[in-house]
């Protein structure tokens, strides 16, 4: 089923805002969790923050209903610009033939991932910052006080320069090329694997349903490493110089982590990060399939 590279960015972009109304409050809450006990030792900081449903409701309490939704501008703003570069990208790579070659699938998902992730850096950024706000009671992590999607770009801006709004971006690309690559590439397989058991008939929407399931566990488990790493870069304070003041990078980010912290703590909000990844993965994904067939069968009818 071949759908030209321009639709398949409007038809990404389309699918994965969806999938971020439904799967935003989720992001709120593991943003919350990986910047909890920042460079601490565990036990010597207070827990706000102990599970996903504990925290929904402390973020409900806190901020009220409408909390659960920080940041969604930006993050629809993150889902168009991200997804709809990386899989306009995959769609040509699927169109030259590049998916069908050895690793082309991951290779594919790779390079779309990266540049996916450049392109929607600034909105990711503003979204981190926009996420992590709360009364002081509750707060974790550094706080920005942005008063909106629109007056953080600007604030950035002019504090920072056109380069600061693509701060962290050396965090993001890694996170986004491997959970990009791990999940189009398992996606991809298990829809031909589901498509084997002859479980449901060949069109039908669960067998894109049962691949977006599938490919969920891979990239939770490969990403959320990733995704403390970037987390921490984008929310981290800077100095007047728009450099980091508790992290140089991304390899400096993973070390002191993993001293401060511990090992486990690149695994902070995997629970959330999963619950989130695995709607946001199966939704996208099965939005997208269904979209794309949707639009081939309009084509040629």
């Amino acid at each position: 089923m071949y759908i030209s590279p321009p639709v398949d960015f409007v038809l990404g972009a389309s699918a994965c805002c969806m999938a971020c109304v439904f799967t935003n409050p989720l992001e709120v809450v593991k943003t919350r969790l990986q910047l909890q006990g920042e460079l601490r030792s565990r036990g010597t900081y207070t827990r706000h923050y102990r599970g996903v449903l504990q925290a929904m409701v402390a973020v409900g309490q806190a901020d009220g209903l409408r909390g659960l939704q920080k940041g969604l501008t930006a993050g629809l703003l993150y889902q168009a610009m991200m997804n709809g570069v990386r899989f306009y990208l995959y769609s040509h790579a699927e169109g030259i033939g590049l998916t069908e070659q050895p690793g082309g699938n991951i290779a594919a998902g790779a390079v779309a991932g990266a540049t996916g992730a450049f392109v929607g850096s600034p909105a990711y950024l503003v979204k981190t910052h926009l996420q992590a706000q709360t009364v002081a009671a509750i707060a974790v992590g550094h706080q920005h006080n942005h008063q909106s999607v629109s007056s953080a770009f600007e604030t950035i801006y002019k504090k920072q320069g056109i380069l600061g709004l693509w701060r962290g971006v050396n965090g993001a690309v890694p996170r986004v090329m491997v959970g990009s690559a791990v999940q189009l590439a398992t996606f991809a397989n298990a829809k031909e694997w589901v498509k084997k058991q002859q479980w449901f008939p060949h069109d039908s929407w669960l067998v894109a349903l049962t691949g977006g399931m599938i490919s969920s566990i891979g990239v939770a488990i490969a990403m959320t490493p990733f995704d403390v790493v970037s987390t921490r870069l984008y929310n981290q304070p800077v100095d007047s110089s728009g450099k980091g003041r508790l992290y140089r990078g991304f390899l400096d980010c993973i070390l002191k982590i993993i001293h401060k912290e511990g090992v486990l703590a690149l695994y902070k909000g995997i629970v959330p990060a999963y619950i989130r990844l695995g709607p946001h993965t199966i939704l996208s994904l099965l939005f997208w399939e269904e979209l794309r067939k949707f639009t081939y069968y309009y084509q040629h009818r």
